[in-house]
């Protein structure tokens, strides 16, 4: 597998205080990694230092000569009150490659493409601030996409949608990574999202762990992550994370699962 981009010993930091440190991660051009962590564990920072909008105060990035990278941001950060139709906001992905100030037939025909690959190919003439969540999400996932990338970012790509709409983006994603294209994601959704990658890097400023789910979610990485015990459930094959308070509040049926602790492993 050929890599597209390499970090060695990176190191970033805003008003000298660093955010990320030390970090080595290799993305090849199949992978399919998520990134989770803690609340300013440095996850944002490691994808804007992948962009170059972040600049490493030591170590390096390297990056395949003429990557094609597209970003995705947390649709919270939006001001989706901009007077633009979903056709207008995809195109200006465009903007700086453009000669003329209205879109040519074969933009048009790019745009309405990529919309249609989304499954939101009616919504061209809605106005942003009229979409649901999950389909704000396929705008700024279909912005990306028209610059066709070889990577493809996205900061909490499931953040503040249902669970049903969690799902359609993940099988989303992976479909578009089958289709060969590189994606990396942060996610604070260890269950829903993140159990179900191919991949995973844990951050806490450092990064604490890497491999499978299987391999990352346990309690000892989990620990070192977010700094308490955390209790990992085994259910139909898959890790299930739980907060070991949530175990008596929720009633869950321990007879269901296999269960390993942080605090056993410890004693």
């Amino acid at each position: 597998m050929t890599a597209l981009l390499r970090m060695e010993g990176l190191t970033c930091a805003y008003d000298g205080s660093p955010v990320l440190v030390d970090a080595d991660l290799e993305i090849g051009e199949t992978d399919f990694t998520g990134i989770v962590g803690p609340s300013g564990s440095g996850k944002t920072t490691l994808l804007r230092a992948v962009l170059g909008t972040v600049a490493p105060v030591s170590g390096r990035i390297w990056r395949r000569p003429g990557l094609r990278v597209g970003y995705v941001p947390q649709v919270e950060t939006v001001n989706w009150s901009f007077p633009v139709t979903v056709f207008e906001a995809v195109l200006m992905s465009r903007t700086s490659g453009r000669r003329l100030p209205w879109p040519s037939g074969t933009e048009r025909s790019e745009v309405a493409s990529v919309l249609e690959r989304l499954g939101i190919g009616g919504l061209g003439g809605r106005h942003i601030r009229e979409l649901s969540g999950g389909q704000q999400q396929r705008v700024f996932l279909a912005r990306a996409l028209l610059r066709q990338p070889q990577l493809l970012l996205l900061d909490e790509p499931t953040s503040g949608v249902d669970v049903r709409t969690r799902h359609d983006i993940l099988h989303l994603l992976t479909d578009l990574n089958l289709g060969g294209l590189a994606v990396v994601l942060t996610t604070h959704d260890l269950n829903g999202i993140a159990a179900h990658l191919p991949q995973l890097v844990c951050l806490n400023t450092e990064i604490t762990g890497r491999g499978t789910p299987q391999e990352v979610l346990t309690p000892e990485v989990l620990e070192r992550t977010y700094g308490a015990p955390l209790e990992v459930l085994e259910h139909g094959g898959m890790p299930v994370v739980v907060d070991p308070a949530e175990l008596v509040t929720k009633r869950v049926p321990r007879a269901t699962f296999s269960v390993t602790s942080s605090r056993k492993s410890a004693s």
